[in-house]
């Protein structure tokens, strides 16, 4: 009884820790989205992709707060996502569209509005708004809207990529700032705050672990393998293979590098074995000795 008691008090608390840290990062997201949105395309005369975006040309034509919008656009889209994106999922997302929707519409209007340059709003709109949806995606939630609809959508259409979804819909918001702020270049300003916080969210999520891949073809495996130890101080996996044509043996080489490392390995190669057949790919993450830790999220 008593191992239960503190079994569970322990429990208690690594659920508290949890909580907290996504409590963190949602209110470290939500300064940066609304930052993005308020701060920088608020006062551009464009609109960003999504339902934040929506919400943006509804604030210019009638003056509704940006938050608010966003709170009531995705009610309806919560509703038919419900069984395809799950309750934790939902919960969480419902935390982080309350928070972020107090700081566009409590917090963020005691600030100044950016009133430079309209490119400079486009790409820093976009840094800021990316920044701040990386941070939810790392902690599970999100800011809602096209998140919920990609996903109902691709589950009734499940050739479709979640990509594909997700940009045509965005193209349509953005393409409706164009009668609202009566200019085209309206269009061209929230493409590259689109795309620019597109390449953010990548760059957060997957680009601090991101490495290359070397797989290297060749009958002089173990000549090679040694030499990439030396020059480049990495490991090789060293896979057995039948030429499907030749039929000769062959060993199939993988080495997890940096980029940085990639030309090294190159040179290795080419001095042992100039015949040796290589590639480099790209992964999103790589964990495990000489890169980053593995562990689950915290």
């Amino acid at each position: 009884m008593k191992t239960e008691k503190i079994w569970n008090q322990l429990r208690n608390k690594i659920d508290l820790k949890k909580a907290g840290t996504d409590l963190l990062y949602d209110i470290a997201g939500s300064i940066l989205y609304a930052a993005g949105i308020y701060t920088f395309a608020g006062n551009a005369g464009f609109a960003p992709g999504g339902i934040s975006g929506l919400a943006l040309l509804l604030n210019y034509l009638t003056g509704f707060p940006v938050g608010t919008m966003t709170l009531l656009f995705n009610i309806p889209l919560v509703l038919i996502s419900y069984k395809t994106v799950g309750k934790q999922f939902l919960l969480k997302s419902a935390k982080t569209m309350v928070i972020s929707s107090l700081f566009l519409d409590v917090v963020f209007p005691l600030t100044p509005m950016y009133d430079g340059n309209r490119m400079m709003a486009a790409i820093y709109s976009g840094i800021f708004l990316g920044a701040g949806m990386a941070l939810f995606y790392v902690r599970g939630s999100s800011s809602g809207g096209i998140d919920f609809l990609a996903l109902t959508i691709k589950r009734k259409k499940p050739h479709l990529s979640i990509g594909v979804i997700t940009l045509l819909i965005d193209l349509a918001v953005i393409f409706l700032g164009w009668p609202v702020f009566g200019d085209v270049d309206s269009v061209l300003y929230g493409v590259a705050s689109t795309g620019v916080s597109t390449i953010v969210i990548d760059k957060i999520l997957y680009g601090f672990g991101a490495g290359t891949l070397a797989i290297i073809i060749t009958g002089k495996g173990k000549k090679v393998a040694d030499r990439i130890g030396e020059t480049a101080k990495r490991g090789v996996t060293a896979l057995p293979a039948v030429g499907g044509y030749t039929g000769t043996q062959k060993d199939v080489l993988l080495c997890a590098c940096s980029k940085a490392e990639s030309y090294l390995i190159r040179s290795a190669v080419e001095e042992v074995d100039n015949e040796a057949f290589l590639m480099f790919t790209e992964t999103s993450e790589v964990f495990g000795e000489g890169f980053k830790a593995g562990g689950s999220q915290k």
